[in-house]
């Protein structure tokens, strides 16, 4: 298997941009619905050294990177006080789906740009701009999937019974064990997944550019 020494640079250098705007968003919202908790802990910051986790952030990116499957990972999670926020569970809900719209967003910006300048997908600026495009929209599939501690699980938090909630806080006590283990026993199904949601989001976007790339 032979390494794309450049294409890694470029996911490097896509994450490290994604997912610090992913986690200061969190940030952001959480200091805009009234808690200062990530304000006080430095993490209200654009500084990707801030957000970064050796793990969700690199390392696992890298290595889907490097065997071809659909890019995903994390960041350090943005600590805020649920007593502090406003709106209380549905104001939670919003401090986490802020980061993976972002992502969302971040990938049909980056798919504009791809189709009004016209880069040829094999240049240097068609290969950053389409895998800006691919990595956010794994981020944002992924921390949209409804498991603690990923983002999509506050949502339900927010819809749960307490019953509900408070199984899946114990769930979400073993963080990234649990990630751990959901990638390792359910890779096959998790990649499947992606790629569908993936291409779905790659044709709607193409669809309202104008533009087909699958």
């Amino acid at each position: 298997m032979t390494i794309d020494i450049v294409h890694i640079l470029i996911v490097i250098g896509v994450i490290l941009f994604s997912m610090t705007l992913h986690e200061a968003i969190h940030a952001f919202v959480g200091y805009w619905l009234g808690d200062e908790t990530a304000k006080l802990q430095g993490r209200l910051s654009l500084n990707p050294i801030k957000h970064i986790d050796p793990f969700l952030t690199l390392l696992l990116p890298i290595i889907l990177a490097i065997i071809g499957a659909p890019i995903f990972g994390g960041a350090k999670p943005v600590p805020f006080n649920p007593n502090n926020i406003r709106w209380g569970e549905w104001g939670a809900a919003l401090i986490a789906v802020a980061g993976p719209l972002t992502n969302l967003f971040i990938a049909f910006i980056m798919f504009g740009i791809f189709a009004v300048i016209g880069a040829p997908a094999s240049g240097l600026a068609g290969q950053i701009l389409m895998t800006a495009v691919l990595v956010n929209l794994g981020f944002f599939v992924f921390n949209m999937i409804p498991i603690p501690p990923l983002d999509g699980s506050r949502v339900l938090y927010a819809l749960a019974p307490e019953f509900v909630r408070r199984g899946m806080e114990a769930i979400e006590r073993f963080g990234i064990v649990l990630i751990f283990l959901i990638i390792m026993v359910g890779s096959s199904l998790v990649g499947t997944f992606m790629i569908a949601i993936i291409t779905f989001f790659i044709q709607v976007f193409g669809q309202i550019f104008g533009l087909s790339v699958l």
